[in-house]
């Protein structure tokens, strides 16, 4: 069974950073995309980054120019890199990878951003 899981949620005080740290139990390779989804309190999950393999990067407007993403293949590890946090960042972040046409998510992990 695919798995994904994340680490690196913590509380961070407005302006700070944090990364996020995806495995995969498989290669990286394996998938024809992944990203970052975040889903805050009361709220809908919405992208934050998704990246197709070979492909396009695509991070939503609300994180451009302070979050990026990097993937070490040989870890099977998929990284998110978040500086000047903002409260409005705070929520329960997924990593998704779609691989075969099947869709996975991680359980997530939390981020707080305090103002």
């Amino acid at each position: 069974q695919v798995r994904l899981v994340e680490s690196g949620g913590d509380l961070v005080q407005a302006g700070g950073s944090l990364r996020l740290s995806c495995v995969a139990s498989n290669a990286l390779f394996s998938f024809t995309a992944m990203g970052w989804y975040r889903q805050a309190p009361g709220k809908e999950r919405e992208l934050v980054v998704r990246f197709i393999s070979g492909g396009s990067t695509n991070f939503a407007d609300s994180v451009k120019g302070r979050f990026t993403i990097s993937r070490d293949n040989a870890k099977n590890t998929v990284y998110l890199q978040m500086n000047s946090l903002k409260p409005e960042d705070t929520g329960v972040y997924y990593c998704n990878g779609e691989r075969f046409g099947s869709i996975i998510w991680g359980r997530g992990t939390r981020v707080t951003v305090s103002s």
